[in-house]
């Protein structure tokens, strides 16, 4: 009875993790649109990409007991190809200072990733032990991952403006992270609910900023001091 929750929730799970990668599209509908990749950050979609080959390879038959996880599996295998995507577009429109950082950082994610399969495939022979490695990587990944969103927070505040924190980006996160820490609650399996926890609460976060800020009249305050003519015409009714 379990077991078959668990594969229903997994299956849900994936369709609203899908939803979720799926959300920047628009986002990078503007900037495709735009040429310019403005004010937003690449280090969130870097650190989705990282997660999502972690849990990916966490998965996957070699560290996990044959397909128990391919809900998992399958629905992180599109997260990399939507991630990737992301990535691309926004190096090709980024600057050239931007640009170079975000070369950097996916270089140092994807040797790191070299190094967690070859340790996981010659180095732990046994299934427990390779899910307690990939598995403390993932937590770890995870709750980055997650945390990211908490700099969109800052810029809100500092802004008083969403427009850098799209709605159904936080709502979709917030799903996610709740239906997959049921998923690992079902199977008894910490890697996957501790880091879900973070991710609910750090999803109810951005909900609560975003309900807050959104009812703000004026328009996005730049946050190295600049000021529009219109910033104290209009106050958020907060």
């Amino acid at each position: 009875m379990v077991t078959s929750i668990r594969v229903i929730v997994g299956i849900i799970g994936s369709v609203v993790c899908v939803l979720l990668y799926a959300v920047p599209v628009l986002t990078f509908k503007r900037v495709v649109k735009e040429a310019s990749v403005g004010e937003f950050s690449c280090v969130p979609y870097i650190l989705a990409l990282f997660s999502a080959f972690t849990w990916g390879w966490y998965g996957f038959p070699i560290v996990s007991d044959g397909w128990e996880n391919l809900s998992l599996f399958g629905t992180c295998a599109v997260g990399v190809l939507f991630e990737a995507s992301f990535v691309v577009v926004y190096v090709w429109f980024a600057p050239r200072d931007k640009k170079k950082s975000v070369v950097l950082m996916v270089s140092l994610v994807v040797a790191t990733l070299c190094v967690i399969v070859s340790l996981s495939s010659f180095v732990f022979h046994t299934h427990h032990m390779r899910k307690q490695f990939v598995g403390s990587i993932g937590i770890v990944t995870s709750i980055s991952m997650y945390s990211a969103p908490l700099v969109a927070v800052k810029q809100v505040i500092l802004t008083k403006s969403v427009e850098f924190m799209p709605f159904y980006l936080s709502l979709f996160s917030l799903l996610t992270s709740f239906t997959w820490m049921l998923y690992g609650i079902l199977g008894r399996d910490p890697y996957l609910t501790a880091p879900n926890g973070a991710g609910c609460l750090t999803g109810l976060l951005q909900i609560a900023v975003y309900c807050i800020y959104s009812r703000c009249n004026r328009p996005p305050k730049a946050v190295n001091g600049a000021t529009t003519s219109r910033e104290d015409a209009n106050d958020c009714k907060v």
